[in-house]
């Protein structure tokens, strides 16, 4: 008998292979491996946090996270979205995270198909397992984009589609009829859509489309972390249909109680206040893109360039990926984000461009 009984669904899974990387990193290394901005948070949000801290703003809120920051993500995703919610259709959370272990819990039961992209993000998969589901990846096309028609063959009996776009780890932006086709198809075969849209303001040659315009059977998750450089403040939502939020709220109250106050503070200043920093942001990491990207392409890696987020997805053998790994540049292998990508390596340039430049250095005199 087992001194320590572990619960199944939780042994059989596996620690994410980016910490692995980014906890065993060399010194010296360059770590383009952690999905990280690099920048600093916005000081006015800094700055709203400290006045929460001095205002002694750091007990218990509702549940649901403060009223006046979910009227301001309802604001947000009228204006920016055009989607329609009410603050009682928010959950502000503990990054997404979280909003994406409570959707799991709420909604999945055991045995049910959690369809999403394969490669993606590492996370869809374990939460799935961990909810008792059965996780089912999508091939992705040429381009690293979802073929609908392909999709609508797994969707008939599965219970989630989580949708990713600009997507993790390919940096692809699913098209407004892409999106619309998939949408529609899974409300109409009772699936319901996960959007995962924390990358949507980090788009360089396309625009975003939100999964909830084309159907309501639609939970839209976000998070402060990638948009205002606020990683560690551990600040996201979910907003969908009151049914829903209602039984996700019973897990988030148990397992969280609520988002913490002073980063729910600090969120509320970065939604209300200036964006420009927002736009500063997006403007840098299309430059370090297109230098990353030319660079990679003028040694000899043939891929799609990466219209959104801050990843590119360059095909290589796992014994290159070992060696620029060696050379001291951390890069995430491709089955780290699923079965279908075992040939490629995820590099992050949310990295300054002096650490990508040095990068380049290594990488370079690894391949020759």
């Amino acid at each position: 008998m087992e001194k320590y009984r572990i619960a199944n669904r939780v042994k059989d899974i596996e620690i994410s292979g980016i910490r692995k990387l980014f906890d065993a990193a060399g010194p010296g290394s360059i770590n383009l491996g952690l999905g990280e901005p690099d920048f600093d948070t916005p000081e006015h949000i800094k700055q709203a946090a400290a006045r929460a801290l001095a205002m002694g703003k750091t007990g218990y809120t509702p549940n649901l996270g403060i009223l006046e920051l979910r009227e301001a993500l309802c604001r947000k995703l009228s204006q920016e979205n055009n989607l329609s919610y009410t603050p009682d259709q928010v959950i502000v959370t503990a990054g997404a995270s979280e909003a994406l272990h409570i959707i799991m819990q709420a909604l999945v039961e055991e045995g049910d198909r959690v369809l999403f992209a394969d490669p993606g993000f590492v996370s869809y998969g374990a939460l799935a397992v961990m909810a008792g589901g059965r996780p089912d990846g999508l091939s992705l096309d040429s381009q690293f984009c979802i073929d609908p028609e392909a999709a609508k063959e797994k969707m008939d009996g599965a219970r989630i589609l989580v949708l990713n776009s600009p997507g993790n780890p390919t940096g692809a932006v699913e098209d407004k009829e892409s999106i619309r086709a998939l949408v529609e198809y899974a409300n109409d075969a009772g699936v319901t859509v996960v959007s995962d849209e924390v990358y949507e303001h980090f788009i360089y040659d396309t625009r975003h489309w939100s999964a909830g315009l084309f159907g309501e059977d639609v939970i839209t998750v976000n998070a402060t972390s990638k948009t205002f450089a606020m990683t560690g403040w551990r600040l996201g939502y979910m907003a969908g249909p009151k049914e829903y939020v209602e039984q996700s709220l019973k897990v988030h109250q148990y397992c969280q109680a609520c988002a913490s106050s002073v980063s729910q503070y600090a969120a509320l200043a970065g939604y209300t206040g200036p964006q420009d920093c927002v736009r500063e942001m997006r403007d840098e990491y299309r430059a370090r893109r297109d230098y990353l990207y030319g660079r990679m392409r003028e040694l000899g890696f043939d891929f799609p360039v990466p219209e959104g987020a801050f990843y590119l997805f360059v095909p290589m053998k796992r014994s290159m990926i070992e060696q620029i790994i060696k050379s001291g540049v951390i890069v995430v292998p491709g089955e780290a984000f699923g079965v279908n990508a075992p040939d490629y390596a995820r590099m992050c340039y949310a990295a300054s461009m002096d650490d990508l430049e040095r990068a380049v250095e290594r990488i370079s005199a690894v391949v020759g």
